[in-house]
C-alpha cells in the first residue's frame, strides 16, 4: 500500500518538466543508460543526476548496474497506485454511463430504422 508520503514524492517528481520528459524517454527506450539520457538535455550531468535521484527516490524509475554504466527502466507501479486511488472509482461510474448512452442511442437508431416515431 502506498502512503501519502510516497504519493507526495511521486507528485513532486512529476512536477518538473525535465523529469516528465526523462520519464517519457525512459518509457520509450527501456534500458537507456544514464549517460545517453543525460546527453539529451542541455543541463550539466550533475543536474541530470539530481533529477534522476528524485525519480529513483519516488520509485518511478529503477536502475540496473551494467558494468560501468547504469540502465534505467520506468516503474509504472506508483502511477498505477495513484490511478487506482483517484480514478478507478470514477471510471466505473462513467463506464456505466457510457453504456447507458450507447443503449439509448442504439434504441433510438433502431426506432428510426423501423419507422416507429410514436415514442
Amino acid at each position: 500500500m502506498t502512503t501519502n508520503d510516497d504519493m507526495d514524492a511521486v507528485f513532486a517528481a512529476l512536477a518538473h518538466t525535465t523529469r516528465r520528459t526523462m520519464l517519457d524517454i525512459i518509457r520509450d527506450q527501456p534500458g537507456i543508460t544514464v549517460g545517453r539520457l543525460a546527453a539529451r538535455f542541455d543541463v550539466s550531468r550533475i543536474t541530470a543526476m539530481q533529477h534522476l535521484t528524485v525519480l529513483t527516490q519516488s520509485g518511478l524509475i529503477i536502475d540496473q548496474k551494467d558494468g560501468r554504466s547504469r540502465k534505467l527502466y520506468l516503474n509504472a507501479a506508483p502511477l498505477q497506485e495513484i490511478h487506482a486511488r483517484w480514478i478507478d472509482q470514477y471510471a466505473a461510474h462513467w463506464a456505466d454511463r457510457a453504456l447507458f448512452i450507447k443503449q439509448v442511442a442504439e434504441a433510438a437508431a433502431a426506432k428510426k430504422d423501423t419507422g416507429d416515431d410514436n415514442g
